[in-house]
Order: C-alpha cells, then structure tokens, then sequence
C-alpha cells in the first residue's frame, strides 16, 4: 500500500495537511510498536495513555506521517494530517489506505452473546472441507489457514483489522470467518467492512458494564445487520438468524436481505434440528429443511452446540456449500479449545473446562454436564472485575441451583477487591444454596484443588469462565495462569 496524505485528506470533509501533502504513506498504525519506515501513525488520546507522547519514537522508527485532532506543531519531518473527529475519519481513511480488502473476499460476521467462538470455528471447518482457503478472526485466535496469530481482542480495531484483511487477500484466503463483538460494533472497529453473510447466535445478558442498557447491547448487534442493506459492490447478502430466540424477529426486521432461519423448536425455521440424541461426548440428530433431511453425528457435547451446528450449518448453506459436505464437516469436528474441554488423567471422574462467563452460558454447560454425570456435579467459578455487576448475583444463583457443590473464587478481578466481588456472587448463591455444600476460595488454584480433591467417582467438576485463557489479570498486572495447566497438576497429586 502506498498513498499520498494529501489523498487521504481529500477523503474527509475539513480535514487539512500540515506539512509537505505529497508525503506518502506505506503503512497506518494505532501501536507506536509497529511504526515503520514510512508510517502513519494515528494519535489516540485514550483514558489511559495519550498516543501523542509517542510521536518521537514513531518518528525515530521512520514514520512519516500522524494523523491527530489535535493542533499541534509538526514535528521536523512529519506530516500532520488535522481531521475534526478522529474515530470518523479512521473509519473512512483505514479502509480507502488498505484498498477495502474485504471487498475481495468473501467475509461471514457471527455475532450474539453465546457460541460465536465455536460457530466461528465449525464455519471454518466446513470452508476448508469444502476446498477453500479459509482465515478466521476470534477470541480465540487469528488464523491464516493453519498460521496462528495471537488475539487481542475478539474483533480487532479498525487499523488492525483492515490490514489484517489486506494480508489475508495477499495470501489468497477466499473466506474469512469473523466473530463480531458487540464492542466492535459500537466503535465502529468494522466500518469498511463489507460482510456477505452475518449470523446471529443468541441474546442474553452480558457487557453492561459497557453497554448500560439491554437495549444498547442489542442495538449494537443489530448494527451488523443493517450493514448487509448497506452501500457495496457484493450482491446477495444473507442474514443468518437463531428462530428460537425472542430478538430473532427484531433482527430480522432489521435485515434488509436474504433470510435463512434456524431453530430446534421453531417449525417455521428454514432449518431445524429434530430426533436429537444427547451423549455424554457428542450428539446424533438430523438436520432438516428444504433440501430434505441429513442425519448427523457430532463429537461436540450439549444441547447449545446443536444450535451452533445449525447456525454454521445455515451460514455454509447462504454460501452454497453442498450440504453432504457439510454434514462430513461436522462429524469430524472435534471441538474448540476451552470450550466444554475435558481434563483426563486417568480419574474416575470428569473435569470440564468451559469459557461460559454469562448466566446463559453457565445455565447451558451445567445442563451439559448434568446429562453426562452419574453422581454430583461440582462447579468453580467467579466473575471478572470491573466488568457488569448486575450478572453476578444471578450466576451465583443459577450455579447453586444446577450444582451440588459449589466454589467460588476469583476470575479476572482486575482492579476490584476479589473479596467484594465474590460477596456480590454469594447473594445470588444464598438464595438457593439450602443445604448444599458452599466454599468461598479466592485464591483460583486453590479453588480448583480443593474440586478435584472432593471429587468421586462418577462426579464431574466443572471450572469456568476462563476457558482457553492462559492468564489471569490480578490489580493491572497479567500472570500466567490455564485452568486447564492447574487441572492436570492437581489431578497428578492424587493419591
């Protein structure tokens, strides 16, 4: 990519170069870390750090160019590019800058608040079966094919994302699959982007912390829908929706394009899951709808994971693959990393490590693990800290009605005194707790130790809300702890 700054101006109405406007431009970026020879770098005044105090190391790196609401002397060799609202230009400079890469692919949004994670994933296993050339951007990880690249956040920003695609068209990718965050969606982190197919999981409560109201947290995936009848050069835009949900029809409305709808008890849904057999490791059911009906075996645990199949089911149909090469697909699926993953050492038990960090989601697992456990159910969790404190109480009560022995314990408490948040987890708790067994550990690996040590036979101990996540944030600082690291050391201290 190589652009003059004074093109890039011309884009945004009074918006005006400081310095030489011939000056080009090989590369934008938001991380001072990044800047290269010939950069420019976007100054964001954040609550925490004010990007315009690296200006001298980007100009040290070789960049030539900010970009800034701000008036501001240049500095000797650099161009200021002054626009009136930095978030609004970025949105049209980023993707003019990278060429709108994704224009030239076939881009699939999935957003809700449960399953994005797993849907993604199935999606992407089913392009490849299928023949294509497949990335996928997640919460997980981003994935060129088979190359691993770390993820920061579920959706990436504006920057990071455009070239992103820009490298994924470079590399041939045909299809990137995208898990679409509700935060992305507010600020705007997927202006640019054209989608061609978006899905819609499910809606429940999450992210108020951000959002404030339900109200705002549907608007904002509502967002990505809206942008299917948006402006593009990409004709036959399919919205994906879950029937079964009560905001499926407000998405709907808001979808002005293609439908395919899916669902397990809806029988209006365009595709529907029916003679479903729960197994303590996957499913048999058959998917049905107008192409006729399609036995199916999954190794994928749990009633919420059927749904997933059908919702990547539905995304791979708006895409036209062949369904026989959807359910091969799906049989041979073998899950995603933290989500229901099992621990075995041996034990006469099961350990389950599962992301679910929603009341839905804990509701969903503890379901799952009821239908594969003989004896008692045996579950660890917390809530993270400076995120909504509203779900708190009702998680604590969901778990101690589904569970028979409950631990909880910190998360990712962060900035907040973990005593104070489990105090808020523990109202929820003693609503129902009666006479079940109750311990209150904070420290996490402890926490997961004393599970496995009251473990029997036949049990299962469930430990969530982390999942894959391979650190825990305490105060501002990231240690490095896996639920899933500390399972196993337990379960080998066994005697």
């Amino acid at each position: 990519m190589r652009k003059k700054i004074g093109k890039l101006a011309a884009l945004v109405e009074g918006a005006k170069v400081i310095g030489n406007a011939d000056t080009f431009i090989t590369d934008i970026v938001q991380d001072s870390r990044q800047a290269t020879k010939g950069a420019m770098f976007v100054c964001v005044a954040g609550e925490h750090v004010d990007g315009h105090k690296f200006i001298p190391d980007v100009k040290a790196k070789g960049a030539v160019a900010i970009v800034t609401e701000r008036d501001i002397e240049p500095p000797q060799g650099i161009a200021v590019l002054k626009v009136p609202n930095l978030d609004e230009a970025l949105q049209i400079i980023v993707p003019y800058f990278f060429d709108i890469p994704s224009q030239r692919l076939r881009l699939i949004g999935i957003t809700g608040t449960n399953g994005k994670t797993t849907t993604s994933f199935l999606l992407r296993s089913i392009l490849r079966h299928a023949g294509h050339k497949v990335g996928l951007i997640g919460t997980i990880q981003t994935l060129i094919e088979e190359e691993q690249l770390p993820s920061q956040n579920t959706t990436p920003n504006i920057v990071d994302l455009q070239r992103l695609l820009a490298r994924m068209v470079e590399e041939g990718i045909e299809y990137v699959v995208m898990e679409v965050s509700s935060h992305a969606l507010a600020q705007n982190r997927v202006a640019g982007c054209e989608f061609d197919t978006a899905v819609f999981t499910n809606f429940t409560q999450d992210h108020l912390d951000y959002h404030k109201t339900m109200e705002n947290y549907l608007e904002a995936k509502a967002k990505l829908f809206d942008s299917l009848g948006g402006p593009g050069i990409k004709p036959d835009k399919t919205a994906v929706v879950n029937l079964d949900d009560e905001k499926a029809q407000y998405i709907l409305d808001r979808s002005k394009c293609n439908h395919i709808t899916y669902a397990l008890g809806e029988e209006s849904a365009d595709i529907r899951a029916v003679d479903i057999k729960l197994g303590p490791l996957g499913s048999t059911f058959t998917i049905q709808g107008g192409f006729g009906r399609m036995p199916v075996r999954t190794h994928i645990a749990g009633l919420f994971n059927i749904y997933n199949v059908l919702s990547a089911t539905s995304a791979a149909a708006a895409e036209n693959v062949p369904y026989q090469v959807i359910g091969e697909a799906v049989s041979e699926f073998r899950g995603v990393p933290g989500r229901f993953e099992t621990v075995d050492a041996g034990q006469l038990f099961n350990v389950v490590v599962d992301y679910a960090h929603t009341p839905d989601g804990l509701e969903n697992i503890l379901h799952t693990a009821r239908a594969i456990t003989e004896n008692r159910i045996i579950t660890v969790f917390g809530c993270g800290g400076d995120r909504d404190r509203t779900k708190r109480p009702i998680m604590g009560r969901i778990v101690a009605q589904l569970s028979d022995i409950v631990i909880t314990t910190s998360d990712n408490p962060r900035t907040e005194d973990p005593e104070a948040i489990l105090a808020e987890i523990e109202a929820g708790v003693a609503e129902v707790i009666g006479k079940k067994t109750h311990e209150k550990v904070t420290d996490r690996r402890e926490a997961i130790y004393l599970a496995i040590s009251l473990a029997q036979a036949g049990d299962t101990v469930i430990i969530a809300g982390k999942g894959h996540e391979d650190y825990q944030i305490i105060g501002t600082e990231k240690i490095h702890f896996d639920d899933r690291e500390v399972a196993r050391e337990a379960l080998g201290g066994l005697s």
